[in-house]
């Protein structure tokens, strides 16, 4: 395993399709790894999650992700 892999604060840039457009997406791993999770505790793929929170979001896309996963943490 690579440093890379262990460290949650690595910035992974990662391409989706939303309404038909490619748009590339650069969060911290930790955020992507977070967003996998929610999104199979839905039943949705991760795609489909993103759509939704693209679909509602106000803001730069990569914000209102980081803002969707601190919403949906599970509580302390």
């Amino acid at each position: 395993m690579s440093t890379d892999d262990a460290d949650p604060t690595v910035i992974r840039k990662r391409s989706v399709s939303i309404a038909g457009h490619a748009t590339s997406i650069s969060l911290e791993d930790a955020f992507w790894r977070r967003l996998g999770a929610i999104a199979k505790a839905r039943g949705q793929s991760l795609s489909a999650l993103i759509r939704d929170i693209d679909e509602a979001r106000t803001g730069n896309l990569s914000s209102a992700l980081r803002v969707f996963v601190l919403e949906n943490a599970p509580p302390d």
